[in-house]
């Protein structure tokens, strides 16, 4: 029966080596021994889900439940609020690992990179499979830093629901609001979970409080804490009237006893109870009309008679419309509060078939999936994670990728376990599956069965798109959204360690692009140096990092820069007339443009065209035009950045016959760039929102500091016995503030990062610019 699973198991002893989850070099052997598992070195794992002591399930029930049984879930949250903690506590509980990892000792499963494991963060999300009582879970857990807030993005888009964890002493963050919204964005249906209650300063009214008011979302409390902070022990199971105590002893968490609060041992937390659950009994009605009238007709004398599970009911319901959040506490560190957690997960967030899609009808069942993730193995080749929203995944099936509008196969065809890959036969709609041998395959991609099935699944969005009066293209429809990919603000040269490693290292960063959209690579066209774009100063160190690790390439970076843009500040017309003569044949061009500012943003220049342009011209070389425009905004006369919100109209085009439309792109681009150095001009620099956390003590040095760095303070908020400073600050102040304000706080201060938008320099912090890059180059 299981002749067809393979398990890989990490093995020290073995020579072959598998770089399994893209950025972790692991060595590993395959072994194929029927039922048997090997358990990696270092770290215990239970054997694959479903196998239980003798209790051995069809290979078929074990692979592929039935799809309500399902929950694809995230886990989301700021940086440091314990979601990596919480995700370890949710493997060990449900039997997946033996033994309980930690992030600061660095054995977390999810967290299986050396750079993860060094600085004790999440990098990359990490995929994880696991079952909790019938229900197969497929679980990812997310970086919380604000340089790789696209990890989050990518994995957010193909999930059912989420975990959001907070901080107890903290509420709602920085990093916490950015995620809130990505949620929002793809309409994720979600859970709190309030972390960290045992911490000094915990506090639970405030972090409801804060998601009141800061997320605009309608907490539902569920449970009720018993304690904070140091005398924190247990729960209140608001819906059952239960409380729930860990043993003091157990060093697992494993052990806790579920009594019903009585009058006579906890009269005064019966009461509560009573008055939170009669409150959530009322909020749950306003939002829930069916639950309303089963309220007002059955039990409106009297709400303690309501059954436990006719409220749950009504929960998952209000969960799944969005229109409030389940609210639970615990400590993950402590292990207390987890598993009522798994049980709220299964409970309240929805299957794959309560997430209704609208492209669903057009494929009739065939192979619709999405390639959200794209990782990198030196040996197997790209490795592709996919959500599979219909249809079947087999090995060596071949599909079709409607963005590429290519055919490939899939070699082999495999369960993610974080660090571990388990080989299945088939895979079915609802699950989250790693494919192998996907060559051209990139994030966001749309992935069916073959192109047939595509043109039939875009006939039949036709027919409907004709009833909604929508004019798509074919191929527009039967796209998947992909993410949005955020421009880089960083940027810095990075060399081999001679000329002839070249090659190697643009090998390298080939691969890193697939894996991270977010990472740009350009060539300077001056000085031929290869320029790296980043997200921040963090995500540039990472790369610098597995550069040398996993592909052994000792490579030197530049100092760090700013991102700037360029813009214009008035309209100016131009011509310009390119004629050269090619062995015997001619090429002329001639042609009269303007160029003016945007009245609203556009990172990519705006071209027009007047009435007199000749349309059967265009035709045949507005591609040509086109390019020419763009190549010339690439680089701008003041620092060589990119050109944006500018709009440019073409006013006259004459080409010769015969002429090339290589030199019609050079005619444009050499207008436009002559346009450009005539009008006013003006650097855009990045602005970023700044929020730093910092003690009453500390609060005047730390303001005094960013009145330095040309920082612009909008409010100063109090958070339990903390300041938060939230303002804007331009980037180029800010590189290395993390030591400074160390320095300034004795280590007690924290702040958070996110880019805000590009705002136009003074005239004074310009031409400083302008000096110090004239002097430095």
């Amino acid at each position: 029966m299981f002749t067809n699973l393979r398990i890989f198991a990490v093995n020290h002893q073995k020579i072959s080596s598998l770089h399994i989850n893209t950025m972790c070099c692991c060595k590993i052997r395959l072994s194929l021994k029927r039922s048997k598992l090997h358990e990696p070195v270092g770290r215990k794992y239970s054997s694959l889900p479903g196998l239980i002591g003798n209790d051995i399930k069809s290979l078929h029930s074990i692979i592929n439940p039935p799809m309500a049984k399902i929950r694809n879930i995230g886990i989301m949250a700021h940086i440091d609020a314990g979601k990596t903690t919480t995700t370890e506590r949710i493997l060990y509980y449900s039997g997946y690992t033996r033994s309980l990892g930690d992030v600061d000792d660095g054995d977390t499963v999810t967290d299986f990179m050396a750079q993860e494991r060094e600085r004790g963060i999440t990098i990359q999300s990490a995929a994880v499979t696991f079952d909790w009582k019938g229900y197969r879970v497929n679980l990812i857990d997310t970086p919380g830093h604000v340089d790789f807030t696209l990890e989050v993005e990518r994995c957010l888009r193909v999930l059912d629901g989420a975990v959001a964890v907070f901080d107890a002493s903290a509420g709602v963050e920085a990093q916490t609001l950015t995620v809130w919204r990505q949620a929002d964005k793809h309409k994720i249906p979600r859970i709190c979970f309030l972390n960290k209650m045992d911490k000094t300063g915990a506090s639970f009214n405030y972090a409801v409080e804060s998601i009141r008011e800061k997320l605009k979302a309608k907490p539902l409390l569920l449970q009720l804490p018993i304690g904070e902070g140091k005398t924190f022990k247990g729960v209140v199971d608001v819906v059952s009237k239960e409380k729930l105590l860990w043993e003091v002893n157990s060093d697992d968490g494993k052990d806790f006893e579920r009594k019903p609060l009585l009058d006579v041992s906890d009269p005064e937390l019966l009461k509560e109870t009573i008055e939170a659950r009669s409150a959530l009994i009322e909020q749950v009605a306003d939002l829930d009309d069916e639950f309303a009238d089963l309220v007002l007709g059955e039990f409106s004398e009297n709400f303690d008679l309501l059954p436990a599970e006719k409220l749950q009911t009504a929960i998952h319901r209000v969960t799944l419309a969005q229109t409030a959040v389940p609210v639970l506490c615990g400590s993950a560190l402590k292990n207390k509060g987890v598993q009522p957690l798994l049980d709220a997960i299964t409970m309240y967030l929805p299957s794959p078939e309560e997430h209704k899609y609208e492209f669903l009808p057009w494929y009739k069942g065939d192979l619709c999936a999405l390639a959200f993730k794209v990782l990198h193995d030196r040996q197997r080749g790209p490795l592709v994670f996919m959500r599979i929203y219909s249809g079947t995944l087999k090995p060596q099936l071949t599909i079709h990728n409607i963005n590429g509008n290519c055919t490939e196969r899939i070699s082999r065809l495999l369960l993610p376990f974080a660090d571990q890959h388990v080989e299945i036969p088939s895979l079915t709609a609802g699950n989250i599956a790693l494919t192998v041998g996907l060559k051209h395959t990139a994030t966001g991609d749309t992935i069916v069965l073959s192109k047939s099935s595509a043109l039939a699944a875009a006939r039949r969005a036709g027919r409907e798109g004709e009833k909604k009066h929508r004019q798509n293209s074919e191929t527009e429809r039967l796209l998947l959204a992909g993410v949005e990919i955020p421009e880089p603000v960083f940027f810095c040269t990075i060399e081999p360690p001679s000329v002839a490693k070249q090659p190697d290292l643009d090998h390298a960063l080939k691969c890193l692009q697939r894996e991270d959209p977010s990472l740009k690579v350009r060539l300077d066209p001056d000085s031929g140096q290869t320029i790296l774009c980043g997200m921040g100063e963090l995500h540039i160190e990472i790369i610098h990092d597995r550069i040398k690790r996993e592909y052994g390439l000792e490579t030197y970076l530049g100092p760090l820069q700013v991102a700037y843009r360029e813009t214009i500040l008035n309209s100016v017309r131009t011509t310009d007339t390119l004629d050269r003569t090619l062995g015997d044949k001619r090429h002329l061009v001639s042609v009269e443009l303007e160029v003016r500012p945007t009245e609203a943003p556009s990172v990519v220049p705006v071209i027009e065209y007047a009435p007199g342009v000749s349309e059967d011209l265009l035709k045949v070389s507005q591609e040509a035009v086109e390019n020419g425009i763009h190549s010339a905004c690439l680089q701008g006369p003041l620092l060589g950045s990119p050109v944006q919100d500018v709009a440019i109209t073409l006013h006259s085009l004459m080409i010769y016959p015969g002429t090339s439309t290589t030199m019609v792109s050079a005619c444009l681009s050499r207008c436009v760039q002559k346009a450009l150095k005539k009008a006013d001009r003006q650097v855009l620099e990045p602005l970023m929102n700044l929020e730093v956390t910092v003690t009453r003590d500390h609060l005047s040095p730390v303001l005094a500091d960013l009145a330095q760095r040309r920082g612009n303070i909008q409010e100063i908020q109090t958070r339990q016995d903390n300041r938060v400073v939230i303002g804007f600050v331009p980037l180029a102040e800010i590189m290395g503030y993390s030591t400074v304000l160390r320095t300034l706080t004795s280590g007690s201060a924290t702040f958070a990062l996110e880019l805000s938008s590009y705002q136009a320099m003074s005239p004074q912090d310009q031409s400083t610019l302008l000096i110090q890059r004239r002097g430095s180059t």
